[in-house]
């Protein structure tokens, strides 16, 4: 049954609200906590009891963080990169060109630094030599290195890391889904090992680090040495997790709210730098790690040199900080760019060849690499179905994937490299890289679709909006938002609390910027409330609410804080609505 009666809103979506096993949870929770009743709503959706409500909404790391040692090969790892230390050993870390992996080489960079050793960066041209490690890099890195590690890559680079092991050690701290088979390197770190049990399988890959230094504390701890603070890399951890779409559960969850307070201590010269750059008047939400940070940190890796983004965040230099600030910055004014040709082009083809399959796909010539997985994002939202999106070059094609909840986009795609239908592929449950023969790309595409339908995937229609409950504009204090917030953060598996406005009365209303709509809402009882539509204009909701002429309508979207020229106010971001008076359904 729909909400407020809403079967389809402006943007085209039902409204679905708490149902009732979450609204008895809901009740509960107020009537045992004294809570109010907007963040019992969002804990009884998350699934906290009240008995866990306290506990949940002052999360500690300690209380959290699992055991580094539950996970295979955890020991070994520690201890040789211990030994580095110690034996003044030349180590070089390769990593995956996204902020997971820049964060987590960042993690390795600052951490023996701190105790006066360098190591080598190398990270891979996305376009030039891919994904991962390749057979000539890590040769060259083993050469002049006694011990490499790689992050967030390696666990399927069985000849790379075979290479380069003939005169060097090899140890992989990944996260992505593992083959049948390890690679012969000294440990192999990765909670999607297919022989681990699952249980950190949300973890990024600087997560996965962030565990093998504790280790290493560990370790030193019991040899009588004190080692680096580790409380302090958690800025980097929180950024990754974030930027990586890791799930918001559990440890995750502690390490991005710790992160956050380290990151608004500004220490870190190449986070404080893209923040000024990016105009970031406040501190730092997980929003902003996702949307404003993290998109320009991995610009580098998209269309620039590889490197920048982790030389940024592994900087101590607040001048090279600025300098790499602003060319990331520019980088990424240039990626949306790219993105928005790529886009439209994408989207053409895939509504050509049909939005309602199990798989929505698109194909281009030179469709720049670096923004396919982007696109891939944005045709994932728009249809509530896996998307993937190719740039072909020559006789190959290079794409990426995302998935939607309940699918495993990353098995599936490393079934089909399993049955040569691609040339390589793997990745993890919602995101997914591959390369594909341009002859073979019609018969992997099916088969993928194929795949995916077992899953379930095509379905559904149109995403539903999911709504936490009612709110009157009244209610709507800096008083709940900090109430809220402190049942966050909120991103992937854990989403921001939403509710419903109902039989709003638009008090004024102009559209700012580019296709952006600034409104004043009331109850028609003297309470009034600002609410901002980004991009309102791209669905037929900037057009109607724009010219209500005095009519009412339903509004859904998500409370923040607005800080401008440092004045505060509440405001909804406001993400759908519909006539109210059963004229929507």
């Amino acid at each position: 049954m729909s909400y407020l009666g809403v079967e389809t809103s402006l943007t085209g979506r039902r409204w679905v609200g708490p149902g009732p096993e979450v609204q008895r949870a809901s009740e509960a929770m107020g009537q045992e906590t004294g809570l109010a009743a907007p963040v019992c709503a969002t804990l009884a959706r998350l699934g906290v009891t009240p008995a866990e409500a306290a506990s949940f909404l002052d999360p500690k790391l300690r209380d959290l963080l699992p055991d580094p040692r539950s996970l295979r090969d955890m020991e070994a790892a520690a201890a040789r990169v211990l030994q580095a230390v110690a034996r003044g050993e030349r180590v070089a870390v390769f990593a995956d060109y996204d902020v997971d992996g820049g964060a987590s080489a960042a993690l390795l960079i600052d951490w023996f630094r701190r105790q006066g050793r360098a190591v080598t960066l190398y990270i891979p041209d996305r376009i030039d030599e891919g994904y991962g490690p390749n057979v000539p890099a890590m040769r060259e890195l083993a050469a002049h290195h006694d011990l490499i590690l790689c992050v967030d890559c390696g666990t399927l680079s069985h000849a790379p890391i075979a290479a380069a092991s003939e005169t060097a050690e090899v140890v992989v701290l990944d996260h992505h889904l593992g083959g049948e088979t390890l690679p012969p390197a000294h440990a192999v770190v990765n909670p999607n090992r297919q022989d681990e049990d699952g249980a950190l399988a949300h973890l990024c890959a600087a997560g996965v680090v962030f565990l093998m230094l504790v280790e290493c504390g560990r370790q030193m701890r019991a040899a009588g040495q004190a080692g680096p603070d580790l409380m302090a890399m958690l800025d980097l951890v929180a950024l990754a997790t974030v930027a990586d779409v890791a799930p918001l559960r559990g440890v995750n969850r502690a390490l991005v709210r710790q992160g956050l307070q380290v990151m608004a201590r500004r220490a870190r010269p190449g986070l404080v730098a893209l923040s000024d750059i990016a105009r970031l008047e406040t501190a730092p939400a997980a929003y902003h790690l996702g949307y404003v940070l993290g998109p320009r940190v991995n610009a580098g890796g998209r269309i620039g040199a590889a490197d920048l983004g982790a030389r940024l965040l592994a900087t101590e230099d607040v001048h090279e900080a600025a300098a790499l600030a602003e060319r990331l910055d520019q980088l990424n004014t240039e990626r949306r760019e790219i993105e928005g040709a790529v886009r439209a082009a994408a989207m053409a083809q895939a509504e050509t060849r049909g939005l309602d399959a199990p798989l929505v796909w698109a194909a281009g010539e030179g469709w720049h690499p670096g923004v396919v997985g982007i696109v891939a994002a944005r045709l994932k939202e728009a249809t509530n179905r896996p998307a993937v999106v190719i740039g072909l070059d020559g006789d190959e094609g290079k794409g990426s994937g995302r998935s939607v909840s309940g699918v495993d986009l990353g098995a599936s795609i490393q079934k089909l490299a399993a049955e040569g239908l691609l040339l390589k592929g793997g990745g993890h449950k919602m995101a997914a890289g591959l390369t594909v023969a341009r002859d073979r790309l019609e018969d992997a595409m099916d088969r993928l679709g194929a795949l995916l339908a077992k899953q379930g995937a095509g379905t559904g229609g149109a995403a539903d909006l999911r709504l936490d409950g009612l709110l009157m504009p009244g209610a709507a204090t800096p008083e709940l938002i900090e109430a809220l917030e402190a049942a966050g953060p909120f991103g992937a598996g854990a989403p921001a609390p939403r509710f419903a406005f109902p039989d709003a009365r638009i008090e004024y209303c102009k559209e700012v910027g580019t296709g952006h709509l600034k409104l004043g809402i009331g109850d028609g009882m003297g309470a009034r409330l600002d609410a901002i539509c980004f991009g309102a204009f791209d669905t037929p909701m900037g057009m109607a609410l724009s010219q209500h002429k005095g009519a009412r309508f339903h509004l859904a979207g998500r409370l923040e804080i607005n800080e401008f020229r440092g004045r505060r106010s509440v405001q909804v971001r406001l993400e759908d609505a519909a006539p109210a008076g059963g004229e929507n359904s």
